[in-house]
């Protein structure tokens, strides 16, 4: 039977949770089976508490590495999401679960070579599937909401998870109001139903059925104006430009400006080369590195 990993990133039965559990029973009527996954409640140490012997990173590791299909619902605060989620994907995602990475070091473990930066290694990384996302807050401008989505796909883009539906809730300011919106119940049941239907396959067979957005690759509208006329994505790194036409303006992205989105492999197998060759380039130079380090810590500013 196929995995849902439901991430509910809010308060225990609040808004956030309650549409996702919309979301997770819509898709176990498709015959899924769910596991619903608690921020609140995991034990996510960082930095010098990394030796803390209560450390639930590993564990939610494996459960993700299990899971076939994963929905993340958040509540929307100061415009994004929670730092608990943030903190949970900087612990454990990254080159460690970078698709690109993961295939290039299998390749040349294959061929009897050594990379220069030996990233972990998990071959489950490669496994198909499928996300949602699920965003909510209390506000009716979409100006407070800007950033989170943008941000829940930081949680997936690595290990080339392919979207199958995002969408963000608004006027749930008090606690668990959200029941109060049959549609948005209704609508976190689609995304559900959504995301179980297209278990299994790859990420290029993926049929994105969210909302539009200018970006083909994340389908977000968040943009970075880059000057002349380029535009970059804000949340994925495609390039595309400014298109005016009867007044109006547009978008547009060329095939080769959809390769640099971090969604793509070929961006991925970039950035896999641009890691090891610094590290090449460092490596020589690892004693220099040091001592400026160390003086640097002990004030030393002056000889830097």
């Amino acid at each position: 039977m196929m995995r849902l990993l439901g991430l509910s990133c809010g308060e225990r039965d609040g808004s956030a949770e309650i549409l996702l559990k919309a979301a997770v029973a819509a898709a176990e009527r498709t015959d899924v089976e769910s596991q619903l996954v608690r921020m609140v409640e995991l034990r996510i140490p960082f930095g010098d508490a990394l030796t803390a012997a209560d450390d639930d990173a590993p564990w939610f590791w494996e459960q993700l590495m299990e899971c076939d299909a994963l929905i993340i619902s958040a509540p929307i605060y100061a415009r994004s999401v929670p730092g608990t989620l943030r903190l949970l994907g900087d612990r454990l995602l990254g080159p460690n679960a970078d698709a690109a990475f993961v295939e290039e070091l299998l390749a040349l473990r294959r061929s009897g070579q050594e990379p220069t930066v030996p990233f972990r290694v998990d071959e489950r990384v490669l496994k198909p599937r499928v996300a949602g996302f699920i965003a909510c807050g209390g506000s009716l401008t979409d100006h407070w909401k800007t950033l989170a989505l943008p941000l829940m796909h930081s949680f997936t883009f690595s290990m080339q998870v392919g979207v199958v539906d995002q969408v963000q809730f608004a006027g749930a300011g008090t606690p668990a109001s959200i029941v109060l919106d049959e549609d948005a119940i209704e609508r976190a049941g689609v995304l559900g139903a959504r995301v179980a239907g297209q278990i299994g396959r790859s990420f290029d067979e993926v049929e994105y059925l969210g909302p539009p957005g200018a970006c083909p690759m994340c389908h977000l509208d968040v943009v970075v104006v880059k000057g002349g006329g380029e535009v970059e994505c804000a949340t994925c790194g495609a390039r595309g430009a400014f298109v005016v036409s009867g007044g109006d303006v547009s978008i547009t992205f060329s095939p080769e400006g959809c390769e640099q989105s971090v969604i793509s492999m070929a961006e991925k197998r970039a950035h896999f080369f641009e890691v090891q060759d610094t590290a090449a380039r460092h490596a020589p130079r690892a004693q220099e590195i040091r001592e400026r380090a160390a003086r640097l810590a002990a004030g030393e500013t002056a000889a830097i």
